[in-house]
């Protein structure tokens, strides 16, 4: 995806790199097939993220959930959910992502702050499904669509952004309900939200599963339970995915010697490095830099 690097924040979530200096708001195009395997990297973010599929199909996992998505639909996923779209037929799929920071909303504002946390709160839908079909969610659909031409218009109009970006969001609030569920799933997620925010802070070192597991505040068996179950893979393979989803960045967006990639990615060896990569990804890291950058001359 162009650009689509995340930076690592102090609270342990995912921000994205906004179009915009200083104006929270993210909307680009992407594609799956840029990502490892198809899928792209497991994340959450305090963002409201907006899916519009434009071509092929893609799933989507949002909290324990798997939606599937079609050509023509989305879906919008709330704020602090763990979240990410694949292919499991490894089969192309391009989409726009919308992303939305609360800030925008109000948030630093007391009534502001009040009404986010009553209409995205943990205790409301995780995501709603946006179908073509149906008048109100079509409307969004196609908002959200006006919304990434007016953000890579030559002359877009930040306070016309803003005010597109706030209707969208106004919209899901008219629609969104509240889900109440155990009160332990919440402290479920937030530690695993701890464990893969630990993992995305340091990536880059030496990582051990009891290192993985003290950030969570749990054992190492729980540990390998929690991300078995409800993240589907095990810690280490998790970390390797990582790994390699941000090298896969540094390859495409920067002239960086593999060498130095492979250890700014945590790896020991570029050897290790390359072995692993084409072992996952089915092609050397230099080959892949050279077809993304075929593929970027093409678009």
């Amino acid at each position: 995806m162009d650009k689509f690097a995340l930076e690592v924040f102090s609270d342990l979530s995912e921000r994205l790199n906004y179009n915009l200096p200083g104006f929270p708001l993210y909307a680009k195009k992407g594609a799956l097939h840029q990502f490892d395997r198809f899928a792209a990297a497991y994340h959450w973010h305090p963002d409201l993220e907006f899916i519009v599929v434009l071509d092929g199909e893609m799933d989507y996992y949002v909290n324990g959930q798997t939606v599937h998505l079609d050509k023509g639909n989305g879906i919008f996923v709330n704020s602090k959910r763990l979240h990410y779209g694949f292919s499991a037929a490894k089969s192309d799929c391009t989409f726009l992502v919308i992303v939305i920071h609360p800030a925008l909303l109000g948030e630093n504002t007391l009534a502001g702050k009040a009404y986010l946390e009553e209409k995205f709160a943990s205790d409301t839908d995780d995501y709603l499904l946006l179908s073509s079909q149906t008048s109100w969610q079509h409307a969004i659909l196609l908002a959200l669509t006006e919304l990434y031409d007016e953000v890579h218009s030559n002359e877009g109009n930040l306070l016309r952004l803003l005010s597109q970006a706030v209707s969208i969001c106004a919209g899901i609030a008219d629609h969104i309900q509240q889900a109440p569920g155990n009160p332990n799933d919440e402290q479920v997620w937030m530690t695993i939200r701890k464990m893969t925010g630990y993992i995305h802070q340091h990536y880059d070192a030496k990582l051990t599963i009891d290192e993985i597991a003290a950030a969570g505040s749990v054992c190492r068996s729980r540990c390998c339970e929690l991300f078995k179950k409800h993240v589907g893979w095990t810690p280490n393979n998790y970390l390797t995915r990582y790994r390699l989803q941000k090298s896969c960045e540094m390859l495409k967006e920067t002239k960086m010697p593999v060498g130095e990639i492979a250890m700014a990615c945590g790896f020991q060896t570029a050897s290790y490095f390359s072995y692993v990569f084409g072992k996952q990804l089915g092609q050397i890291p230099q080959d892949f830099r050279k077809q993304s950058a075929a593929a970027g001359n093409d678009s």
